[in-house]
């Protein structure tokens, strides 16, 4: 059944061209052959044109990822090893401004040489150090340095040390004996009226009384840390 339906398909096709091509005056069908021609010649062009420009790209060598950014580099006159360091000198910095590790002064530094830093023109780093972290160190509001505090009745450093404004932690209490020796000849005698210069903890500091504060245990009054309050 299928070979039947084939021929006869084929037969009406061909019927069907046979007549057209009778319908066709001479004239016409070279102008018809004439055209198509045309077309194949257009295509064929284009055929070339495509496969010669594939063979083209076939033989270019393809840069790696690699290559293409030490060229990067290049144009800022470094390795990948220096912008592997400056990486790793942005973050550290950063960590330190988001923790607000001061002085602020010193951190506004650090920023200001990365930003002079070649590399900080490279697509990874620019909008990072030159607009992000300065609009971080310009919402930092830096403490004073020190501040000041009038002594009252019932005043000791162990509790002056330990008010919240201050340090909120009692054992930090030598930080203002040493910053103001020069009025308290001894730890155990305050007086009120007294105008006590509280300055900040470093870092280390902070580490060293939090740890004191950590590891206390309570014990019998008499070997507690002593300050006398103030009359």
């Amino acid at each position: 059944m299928k070979k039947i339906s084939y021929l006869v398909c084929s037969l009406v096709l061909f019927l069907s061209v046979l007549s057209f091509a009778q319908d066709l005056s001479k004239e016409d069908w070279q102008n018809q052959m004439n055209q198509l021609t045309d077309q194949k010649n257009s295509l064929t062009k284009e055929r070339d044109a495509l496969k010669a420009d594939v063979d083209k790209l076939s033989s270019t060598k393809v840069q790696t990822v690699e290559d293409c950014m030490d060229e990067l580099y290049q144009l800022v006159g470094a390795s990948s090893a220096d912008v592997d360091n400056f990486r790793k000198s942005v973050a550290d910095l950063n960590g330190k401004i988001m923790r607000k590790e001061g002085p602020k002064a010193d951190r506004q530094a650090e920023l200001d040489a990365l930003k002079k830093n070649k590399i900080s023109a490279l697509p990874e780093f620019f909008d990072k150090v030159q607009n992000q972290m300065q609009r971080s160190l310009d919402a930092w509001v830096e403490a004073p340095k020190e501040i000041m505090y009038t002594v009252v009745k019932g005043d000791c450093l162990w509790n002056i040390a330990k008010k919240k404004e201050h340090y909120g932690n009692p054992f930090a209490w030598p930080k203002i004996y040493q910053a103001n020796r020069d009025q308290i000849k001894n730890p155990d005698l305050i007086y009120p009226k007294q105008i006590f210069k509280i300055p900040n903890l470093t870092e280390e500091e902070k580490a060293k009384y939090d740890k004191l504060r950590a590891n206390y245990k309570p014990a019998p009054i008499s070997s507690t840390p002593k300050t006398t309050e103030a009359k």
